[in-house]
């Protein structure tokens, strides 16, 4: 059985059926759990089952290019209890959202470690946000060798 390939277009909400932007309300209540059923996201977005059915494989929601601004970072740090944890309190005081930490076997009381954040909320330019966790104790080195 060969997949059939799907064509999509990009339009405005404003001019399409309210059962297809309903369907989308109650895919996206779903998708942040903000219930737990599907009956209550077809209740909640006031929409018919057999609708949200009929709609459901056929709608998407678009996210702005802008939202998803990442930034990966690789750090150098001294190997030591808090350090990495101080690090990371920062980025989240200045609204930055941690999407991954690899931390690599510290060698000669030294540690690598890359972190991916997600910006779009951020408080701070990027730039400065270089500056700042290179002023904390017992950060070595940072290099941003990521950005989309």
């Amino acid at each position: 059985m060969s997949k059939q390939k799907k064509d999509f277009l990009l339009v405005s909400k404003d001019i399409l059926p309210e059962a297809i932007v309903k369907t989308a309300l109650a895919k996206e209540l779903l998708a942040k759990l903000d219930v737990l059923t599907v009956n209550e996201a077809c209740e909640r977005a006031d929409i018919s089952r057999s609708a949200f059915y009929k709609y459901k494989e056929g709608v998407f929601p678009f996210y702005e290019a802008s939202k998803e601004k990442i930034i990966t970072l690789a750090l150098l740090m001294i190997d030591r209890a808090g350090i990495l944890s101080n690090v990371l309190n920062y980025i989240a005081s200045v609204e930055g959202n941690i999407l991954t930490i690899n931390q690599g076997i510290p060698l000669q009381g030294m540690a690598n470690v890359t972190i991916a954040i997600e910006t779009e909320k951020m408080e701070e330019t990027v730039e400065s946000l270089l500056s700042d966790l290179n002023e904390l104790e017992g950060v070595r080195k940072i290099e941003l060798i990521a950005k989309s």
